[in-house]
């Protein structure tokens, strides 16, 4: 796939990302209300989205927005809480709530802004039902996402997960596992980049997209966003909610134009949360 080498770049690099971040948080307090507001995102959507929000939106409204791109589920986190960047726009609430529990951080959501559906793919089989005994399907090794990619598989008839099984299942709260499947487990990033040496893979809307894939059209199948509790939303440190730049790019993302640039751009791989 031609954005093997690129994730597998942007992973090493992170760590010296958020070196520059540090750097730049020395020079640049992000929790002024008088500096630009420094937001961590995910490159794809979210990175888009906030740049399409800086290049045509931002400037009437009065914002200073500056994007920092992450690829891991980590580093925005604690970037935010440490005060390197006064926002982050990359997880979902079930993420968070194990986030802050595990690693003692004050993160709290502002606004729900869109829902990538998490997906199957495969490049060895056209058809869900055409996955074999004993296939082998790689899923996010986090504690959120490989829940939720456990209930996909469940929810599409691959297993039956164990009663009460929730947003911190693993594979051993898997009941019944009719086809014996095997499970890969990889950091969320590295899903799309198995499907060569697995029979399937459940891949992040997000990663999916970097990879070329599209979700709405390749992957076997994809969550329902009805009820869905996985919508992506912009996030702050506890206290930082009514800062004015914050309230300011809350407002900007969830307003008709970007609800468009989502709907336009995406085709259906990314749906707006509003």
């Amino acid at each position: 796939m031609r954005n093997t080498a690129k994730l597998t770049t942007a992973v090493v690099a992170a760590g010296a990302l958020t070196l520059g971040l540090t750097a730049c948080g020395a020079d640049k307090d992000s929790g002024s209300a008088d500096g630009p507001l420094i937001v961590a995102a995910s490159p794809t959507p979210h990175a888009e989205i906030l740049n399409y929000v800086k290049d045509n939106l931002a400037k009437k409204a009065g914002l200073d927005l500056e994007v920092k791109e992450f690829t891991d589920y980590v580093t925005p986190n604690t970037a935010t809480e440490d005060g390197s960047v006064g926002a982050n726009y990359f997880q979902n609430q079930p993420y968070l709530d194990d986030f802050n529990k595990k690693n003692g951080t004050h993160i709290v959501p502002v606004v729900t802004v869109h829902l990538e559906p998490l997906g199957l793919y495969s490049n060895k089989v056209e058809k869900v039902g055409a996955l074999k005994s004993g296939a082998t399907v790689a899923v996010p090794n986090d504690t959120v996402n490989e829940a939720r990619a456990l209930k996909l598989l469940a929810a599409n008839g691959l297993i039956t997960l164990k009663d009460g099984a929730d947003n911190s299942a693993t594979p051993a709260d898997i009941a019944e596992n009719p086809k014996n499947l095997k499970f890969k487990e990889l950091e969320a990033a590295q899903t799309p980049r198995s499907l060569d040496d697995v029979d399937a893979a459940v891949v992040n809307g997000n990663y999916a997209i970097e990879a070329d894939l599209k979700p709405a059209e390749d992957a076997l199948v994809l969550e329902s966003p009805k009820n869905n509790p996985y919508g992506n939303f912009l996030a702050v440190k506890e206290g930082n909610e009514k800062d004015p730049r914050v309230t300011k790019l809350a407002k900007l993302l969830t307003s008709p134009e970007v609800k468009k640039f989502i709907e336009d751009k995406y085709a259906g791989s990314v749906l707006p949360s509003f």
